[in-house]
C-alpha cells in the first residue's frame, strides 16, 4: 500500500474518540462520572481532654482530636460542603474491660462529641460506629467467651450501644461488626425506643483484611488485639457472599450499605450497587490513605491527582459516596473547581 493510500485510510475513518478528549471544555461535556462534595463522609478520631490533637504517625496528616478541636475543624468541613463526619474514639486503656461495659455509657467519648457537634453544627450529618473493639480490652468487635466471638449475646449490647448512641444525637448508626442478626435488632431496638427517623448504614461486606493495620494505630486496638478477625469479618477471596451479606442487612431494615475496605474491593461496589440499586458506600480506609500519602512523601506519584483519582473510582464503581480521610482536603479542591 502506497504512502498515499496509507493516508487515505487513515482520513476516511469515521470512529475517532479523541476528538471528544481534545480541550478541557469537550472532556468535561461528555464525561461520564463526576464527583462533588456531597460524595464525601470524614472519619474523625477522638481522644480526651481539650485542646489536643495528636498525630496518627501511620497516617501522615491525620489526627487524633479532643472533642473541642474536632468540632472546630467539623464546622470548618461544613463550610466547605462536606455533608456528614463519622467518629471513631480512642479509649483509654482504664475503662476497656472484657465486656466494653463504656459503650454503654451515655457520658462516653462518642455520645459527649455527638451533643457538642450537633450544638455546634446542627444541619452536618453524624455517624456514630456501632462495634465492640474500640471498648473492649481484648481488641475484638463482640464479646470473646473462652476463644470464641459470641454472636447472640453481643448482639444484645449492641443494640443498647446504638440507642445510646441515638438518645446522644446521632443521626446515622452505623454497625461494623458483623455479627449475624444485628441490622435487625438494631432496627427493632431504635423503632420502640421513638428513633424511627435514625438512619442504618450497615457495614454489610467488611473483610478481614490487611489495610486496617493505620486505623487500629489510631483507636489503639493494635496492642489490644488478641488473634485475628477472620470468624466474623469476610474472606477476601469471597464475592458471592457479600452479595448475600447485603441482602440480609437490606430486608433487616438497613437504609444504606457499606464495601470495607474500598479499592481493593471495587469489584464488589460494582456488583452490589447494580444489584440491590440501594444506597452503596465504599470506605476508603487507613491503608489505602497510607499508601498514597507514603508514596507522595517519597515523591513516588503526585499525591493530590492520585486523591482524586482513587475518589473517582469509587464514584466510577457505583458508590453513592465514600468514607474518606482525604474529605476537607478533595472538598478545598473542589470547591475551588467549582
Amino acid at each position: 500500500m502506497t504512502d498515499r493510500e496509507n493516508s487515505s485510510t487513515r482520513l476516511s475513518l469515521v470512529q475517532r474518540p479523541r476528538r471528544n478528549r481534545k480541550s478541557d471544555w469537550s472532556r468535561r461535556l461528555v464525561r461520564e462520572t463526576t464527583l462533588d462534595v456531597s460524595d464525601l463522609i470524614w472519619p474523625i478520631f477522638l481522644i480526651e481532654g481539650e485542646g489536643r490533637s495528636e498525630p496518627v504517625a501511620s497516617m501522615p496528616g491525620v489526627f487524633r482530636q479532643s472533642i473541642d478541636v474536632a468540632v472546630a475543624a467539623i464546622t470548618e468541613a461544613a463550610a466547605l460542603g462536606v455533608p456528614a463526619v463519622a467518629l471513631f474514639p480512642n479509649t483509654d486503656p482504664r475503662l476497656r474491660d472484657e465486656k466494653a461495659s463504656i459503650a454503654l455509657d451515655p457520658e462516653n467519648l462518642v455520645c459527649r462529641a455527638c451533643r457538642a457537634i450537633k450544638e455546634a453544627e446542627p444541619e452536618i450529618g453524624v455517624i456514630t460506629d456501632v462495634a465492640l473493639d474500640p471498648y473492649t480490652s481484648h481488641g475484638h468487635d463482640g464479646l470473646l467467651v473462652g476463644d470464641e466471638i459470641v454472636n447472640d449475646e453481643t448482639v444484645a449490647v449492641l443494640t443498647r450501644q446504638a440507642v445510646t448512641q441515638a438518645r446522644a444525637g446521632s443521626d446515622i448508626i452505623a454497625p461494623s461488626d458483623m455479627m449475624d442478626g444485628r441490622v435487625g435488632a438494631i432496627r427493632t431496638a431504635l423503632d420502640a425506643e421513638g428513633f424511627q427517623n435514625v438512619q442504618i448504614m450497615s457495614y454489610a461486606a467488611k473483610y478481614a483484611s490487611a489495610f486496617y493495620g493505620p486505623f487500629r494505630d489510631a483507636i489503639g486496638t493494635n496492642k489490644t488485639l488478641r488473634g485475628d478477625k477472620r470468624a466474623y469479618q469476610m474472606d477476601p477471596a469471597n464475592s458471592d457472599e457479600a452479595l448475600r451479606e447485603v441482602s440480609l442487612d437490606l430486608e433487616q431494615g438497613a437504609d444504606m450499605v457499606m464495601v470495607k475496605p474500598g479499592m481493593p474491593y471495587l469489584d464488589i461496589v460494582r456488583r452490589v450497587a447494580e444489584t440491590f440499586h440501594a444506597p452503596t458506600f465504599a470506605y476508603q480506609v487507613s491503608g489505602e490513605y497510607a499508601m498514597i500519602m507514603a508514596a507522595a512523601q517519597n515523591g513516588w506519584l503526585d499525591g493530590e491527582r492520585a486523591m482524586m483519582e482513587s475518589l473517582l473510582a469509587f464514584k466510577r464503581a457505583g458508590a453513592s459516596g465514600v468514607l474518606t480521610y482525604f474529605a476537607p482536603r478533595a472538598a478545598r479542591i473542589l470547591q475551588d473547581a467549582g
